[in-house]
């Protein structure tokens, strides 16, 4: 981790229920940060490898993916490819991945593979998105050692407070165990439809929980969004006037002012 500074920001992007708009979150917050001129990476640990395709790699033309990375057998560099029109780095993935889940048994400090490939790149980056599997496997635990905060979309339906606890208690256990700076980064509401009764009132139910923590920003259900992957385009180059661009750009807009005001209060701290 970038240790020193302190300045490139490491996010896993978790939920161990499926589709809950993980893998859209991470392509469409890469690709929103990226057009606002920051310097981005985006690590596909899901062996599905949608993060992959919706950024436009064929996932089955790879020489090397973050499995070669996690088992040593190749350098984060070599693995990296540039993304077209939205101009993030990507470390692709593919089925290959499920193998890691065995192989990294052997391996010693296996929970730190991710964390240690980053150190010699991570000060190339502003912000670095990890998009996880859906289990809280050793996949998910090398994203969360790597990371410094946990970025958590969700649904605003019935079972998604139970399976919220889990992932909380998860992220807890490893802050206390090998990663200190691990922190909730936020909940971001997924797919919401306001015209639903249970949406709001799920809605109203994390933010009494959460507080600040829930973000502002809500990704609306859209069907330009549901579109973008098949194209292998995040949504911002699909269709940047649709309701999923300009929420996701607004997504990013608020993740670069609430690090603004971070670095301020932390600044101040130091100078008290």
């Amino acid at each position: 981790m970038n240790e020193e500074t302190g300045t490139t920001r490491i996010i896993a992007i978790a939920n161990q229920k499926g589709g809950v708009g993980k893998t859209t979150t991470s392509v469409n917050l890469a690709a929103s940060l990226a057009a606002t001129h920051k310097r981005v990476m985006l690590i596909d640990m899901d062996a599905q490898g949608n993060a992959t395709m919706g950024s436009g790699v064929d996932k089955h033309n790879l020489d090397n993916t973050i499995l070669e990375v996690l088992l040593g057998e190749a350098k984060l560099t070599d693995a990296l490819i540039q993304t077209g029109e939205t101009q993030y780095a990507l470390v692709p993935s593919n089925a290959t991945l499920t193998a890691a889940k065995v192989d990294l048994l052997g391996i010693e400090n296996r929970e730190f593979q991710l964390r240690n490939q980053l150190k010699p790149v991570v000060d190339d980056y502003d912000y670095i998105l990890i998009d996880c599997p859906p289990a809280l496997d050793m996949l998910t635990v090398n994203a969360l050692v790597a990371a410094k905060t946990v970025l958590i979309p969700m649904q605003c339906e019935y079972f998604a407070l139970e399976g919220l606890s889990d992932l909380v208690e998860t992220i807890e256990a490893i802050s206390e165990t090998v990663n200190p700076e691990l922190r909730l980064e936020g909940l971001l509401r997924t797919m919401f439809d306001p015209r639903s009764r249970l949406a709001r009132e799920v809605s109203n139910q994390l933010s009494k929980h959460f507080g600040d923590k829930l973000y502002r920003t809500v990704i609306p259900r859209n069907v330009r969004l549901a579109e973008a992957p098949s194209y292998g385009q995040a949504i911002f180059d699909y269709d940047r006037r649709s309701k999923g661009a300009i929420a996701y750009l607004a997504l990013a807009g608020e993740f670069i002012r609430r690090y603004g005001e971070q670095e301020q209060s932390t600044q101040h701290a130091r100078s008290d």
